[in-house]
């Protein structure tokens, strides 16, 4: 039996905010669902939605957007790489479609990198965010793995650029496998007709002045989260959000400890935990049925709570 042919990916459009500021944004042509919003990781963009996407609608309209330096997104014009800025970044983005659907918040589901980002806006900005799912949040983890000490390698001044110019002098087809090993617990998951299709992408990446600058800015970035401490963490910032969050790891994520769901079980106040079998850090990609199947019970949670106790004004 032939595998299925894989669905193409989404068509986009770039969209400019503030100050000419402009993010490439995927979407579905339905428009008639509630708004959702896909954020992804490190190094990834609004491609590697495509398949969670398809299992959602048309419940939900969503959008996929490639944060600034990544995808199809240029730098942000103050090349800003900030966990804020990010989270300034999808701001803006939320608000700018929710004047144009007159809907005032989101479905906002985040990966890795983007989880962080979204964290802090739902912490910040309860006002725009109506669920809240992460999958693998790159949120600190005082346990030492092979990815920080990678991190902060990267980090050092003068050092990140001489590394990451040795790997970039690898094959693309190998630096895409090598991305997809470490990402899925079953590499062989990963569709063999997207393959050629990322390995032409990162080629063309190579050639892009801001390639290496936007990944060595966002390293740094996550890796001065990790160690951050006091009021402003993000596991701070968890603790503050009362939207209804559904927060999944994967138990053979080799990148986010899975372990960490303990301590998200405690952070999250209106939350379910899911750690998924046999899964590495992408979730979404590699098992999009089960990640939609949790998602969509969350969303039916939440409309049977909005129905049983409907927002009233204060007597």
């Amino acid at each position: 039996m032939t595998p299925q042919e894989p669905i193409p990916h989404w068509p986009g459009e770039l969209i400019t905010l503030d100050r000419g500021h402009q993010v490439y944004v995927r979407s579905t042509p339905e428009k008639t669902g509630e708004p959702a919003l896909f954020v992804h990781g490190l190094a990834g963009s609004s491609r590697n939605w495509t398949d969670l996407i398809d299992l959602l609608r048309p419940r939900l309209a969503c959008a996929a957007l490639d944060l600034p330096g990544f995808g199809d997104s240029p730098p942000r014009p103050d090349h800003r790489y900030s966990i804020a800025a990010l989270a300034q970044t999808v701001e803006a983005l939320i608000e700018k479609q929710a004047d144009e659907k007159q809907a005032n918040q989101v479905h906002l589901i985040a990966s890795s990198l983007g989880g962080a980002g979204a964290v802090k806006i739902a912490a910040t900005r309860p006002d725009l965010i109506k669920t809240l799912t992460l999958i693998s949040p790159a949120l600190p983890d005082p346990r030492p793995h092979l990815d920080q000490v990678h991190f902060a390698v990267i980090s050092l001044p003068g050092v990140g650029p001489r590394v990451l110019r040795k790997y970039d002098a690898l094959p693309p087809r190998s630096r895409v496998a090598d991305v997809i090993a470490t990402c899925f617990a079953d590499p062989a998951r990963f569709p063999q007709q997207r393959f050629a299709a990322e390995v032409a992408e990162l080629a063309q990446r190579d050639t892009l002045d801001h390639a290496t600058a936007a990944l060595i800015g966002t390293i740094r970035t996550l890796t001065a989260d990790f160690f951050r401490k006091g009021r402003h963490t993000a596991w701070r910032d968890a603790a503050r959000i009362t939207a209804p969050t559904l927060v999944i790891y994967g138990s053979q994520d080799r990148v986010v400890d899975p372990r960490q769901a303990g301590r998200a079980a405690r952070a999250f106040p209106n939350s379910k935990i899911v750690v998924l079998p046999r899964t590495g850090h992408l979730a979404h990609m590699e098992h999009p049925a089960q990640v939609a199947a949790e998602i969509t019970a969350m969303l039916d949670a939440t409309a049977v709570k909005t129905r049983e106790f409907p927002l009233t004004p204060a007597g």
